[in-house]
């Protein structure tokens, strides 16, 4: 049985390096590649889908994982060994459902459609895109059918990235969520806003990307195992555990943009680096889930990020890289700008109260668009009603509308926004019993000292990888189900007293 667990992990470790090669040249299709490259770059990281996808889909390892089951079954549910045969035949019974031609094509297109919209964003040209995103729909309507007997078109989709969720269920989180939101919106937006003035000045790019750097270091970022560079839309990759990459991009002219942003990738690459190294090369190497993972730039962004305690340390050391836009604004200034809460247009920019309204709105276009009852002709209108109605703005044009987000894009129309949400929150839920285990973290963060939570977290989350499905982390960690209430809780007590209510 050891020997063929071995003869796995090897074809898995093949498997792999295509994907870790295909992460590659993404990386660099989004920062460097010049622009004649796009064409052969799409074939290129199709063909290195196809041969991944060919190679998983082999019915040796079908063999292998049916030969190895009486082995899992032998062995502890928390074990190693038994958690990657586990894993890799769940991965596995889903990949042997798509064609790899299919794989192929739908690699070729959306490498295609990333660049045209790189190019339609900035011109605010939605017509240049729309076929482009009508052919994405149709093709995530074709990969949720290789697996029939959905409750929900949009559910393979889903699970996916967020293993176990189904769209009813997201539903009614959502709702739920949704009705605590609106009236804390209402109630906050009601009285005199933040002066957010002292963000909005001219800060030079350079500074912007060192202070961010310095900030990331003492987050724990390992740089001899990842860097990080510009690109249109931040994300963060990885082509092996020791190396994460994160991306960014500066406003010259708002601090929050590059500042929020690299604590959020970096806390998507802490999380990586924090896997365990044994395995290296397997399924388990990866995030538990979309939301799982983005519980954890959310909570290093926010949580961490846009607290008073964490601004007690490095306050005084912006004011040092920018003295003639912040040395005469006081902390208290300044912390009440980075958490203003308003009625905006983009995502990526929100306020904590707001941000999720802006998720809400995504995961319920995608579920209209798989369903038919909305078209791709239709769809900015759509975005612009549904944002005058969740959080009365519209935007006058589809750059800051639609085509915000790279998300539909670059892969399917299903699946992609939900996380952002069940990330908040996890992060909430899994903060508060980092907070009870270790009350000294704040007094920690006061002084520019991060290792008793980062380390909490590589116990707790990040060393399991994909070890366990996002609901039996919730469920290890907390001791109960997903709950709204603890981040409800956490957004009512900072808001309120930041605006007194």
């Amino acid at each position: 049985m050891e020997n063929k667990l071995k003869k796995l992990k090897t074809r898995l470790i093949e498997i792999d390096d295509l994907h870790g090669a295909a992460a590659l040249l993404y990386w660099d299709q989004a920062t460097y590649m010049p622009p004649g490259g796009a064409s052969a770059r799409g074939r290129q990281m199709a063909t290195l889908e196809r041969l991944a996808h060919e190679k998983f889909t082999d019915p040796v390892i079908g063999n292998l994982l049916e030969e190895l089951r009486p082995y899992e079954e032998s062995l502890s549910y928390d074990s190693n060994e038994a958690s990657l045969i586990r894993v890799t035949r769940r991965e596995y019974e889903k990949a042997v459902k798509v064609p790899p031609a299919f794989t192929e094509k739908f690699s070729v297109h959306s490498s295609a459609s990333y660049e045209v919209w790189t190019n339609a964003r900035p011109a605010n040209d939605f017509a240049a895109v729309r076929p482009y995103l009508q052919k994405t729909l149709d093709l995530s309507r074709q990969l949720a059918d290789f697996f029939p007997g959905y409750e929900h078109i949009a559910d393979p989709l889903i699970d996916f990235a967020d293993y176990g969720m189904k769209a009813s269920t997201l539903r009614s989180l959502f709702d739920e969520l949704r009705k605590q939101l609106v009236p804390m919106v209402e109630a906050l937006t009601a009285q005199p806003a933040a002066d957010d003035s002292c963000l909005r000045q001219t800060f030079p790019e350079k500074q912007q990307l060192a202070f961010g750097l310095e900030i990331i270091k003492r987050l724990g970022y390992d740089f001899q195992r990842g860097r990080q560079d510009k690109t249109p839309h931040p994300f963060m990759t990885k082509f092996s555990l020791g190396d994460v990459r994160i991306t960014t991009r500066v406003q010259e002219n708002d601090l929050r943009e590059a500042l929020f942003g690299a604590m959020h990738e970096a806390g998507h690459a802490l999380y990586e680096q924090g896997i365990c190294e044994e395995f290296e090369g397997t399924p388990l190497a990866d995030g538990a889930s979309a939301g799982v993972h983005e519980s954890q730039s959310r909570l290093w962004e926010n949580l961490v990020g846009r607290s008073r305690a964490f601004w007690q340390f490095f306050y005084t050391k912006l004011q040092d890289v920018f003295p003639d836009q912040l040395k005469a604004v006081s902390l208290e200034t300044f912390y009440r700008a980075i958490n203003k809460v308003e009625r905006s247009l983009i995502r990526t920019a929100a306020d904590e109260v707001t941000y999720n309204l802006h998720v809400m709105i995504r995961f319920g276009l995608e579920l209209e668009l798989l369903e038919g009852n909305l078209t791709v002709a239709d769809l900015p209108d759509a975005w612009r009603e549904r944002y005058r109605r969740n959080l009365g703005i519209a935007s006058e044009n589809d750059r800051d509308g639609v085509m915000q987000d790279m998300h539909w894009f670059s892969s399917t129309i299903g699946g992609k926004f939900q996380g952002y949400t069940l990330g908040n929150i996890m992060g909430a839920q899994f903060y508060e019993v980092a907070l009870r285990a270790h009350p000294e973290i704040l007094d920690e963060m006061k002084g520019g000292q991060f290792g008793t939570l980062l380390n909490w977290l590589k116990e707790n989350i990040y060393q399991h990888g994909y070890k366990y499905t996002a609901a039996e982390l919730v469920e290890r960690i907390t001791g109960g189900p997903l709950r709204i209430e603890p981040y409800v809780h956490y957004l009512g007590k900072k808001f309120g007293e930041l605006y007194r209510l």
